[in-house]
């Protein structure tokens, strides 16, 4: 599929899933990409997934580990950050869709970075949403 894509909490968290496995190797291309310029997250993605990273791992990433890969892999990519503009989006969206407005929110930062595709595993793949299309890369 062509077009710049957004990802979602779940493509990152498994970028550290057991080495080898299909959802790693996904991830990891997908998050090289967004580096290439392809894709994009915002600052609620990089909160969900610090969130998760230093509490819910197996073994969960220490501070200074943290810090490096919000410098090194997160930030560079983060392009949406809050707005008024953006909480009205995701409103909308939460209430036409019946989306969770947190999940309304990931699809609105998607919207405002003028993404084509939002790659998820938690949300309805192939489902359109404006001009975005919601797509499970593991399937």
């Amino acid at each position: 599929m062509k077009g710049k894509f957004f990802l979602d909490t779940n493509i990152l968290v498994y970028a550290f899933d057991s080495p080898g496995s299909q959802k790693r190797k996904i991830s990891d291309k997908l998050i090289k990409d967004a580096h290439l310029g392809k894709g994009c997250i915002s600052f609620q993605v990089i909160q969900e997934f610090l969130n998760v990273a230093t509490r819910k791992f197996i073994s969960p990433l220490k501070t200074d580990d943290a810090q490096k890969y919000l410098a090194k892999i997160l930030f560079p990519v983060c392009e949406v950050f809050p707005s008024e503009e953006l909480y009205f989006i995701a409103l909308e969206i939460s209430e036409r869709w019946k989306y969770s407005f947190y999940d309304s929110l990931i699809i609105a930062a998607a919207l405002e970075s003028n993404c084509s595709l939002l790659y998820s595993e938690d949300l309805q793949n192939n489902q359109k949403i404006y001009g975005l299309t919601i797509v499970n890369p593991y399937n």
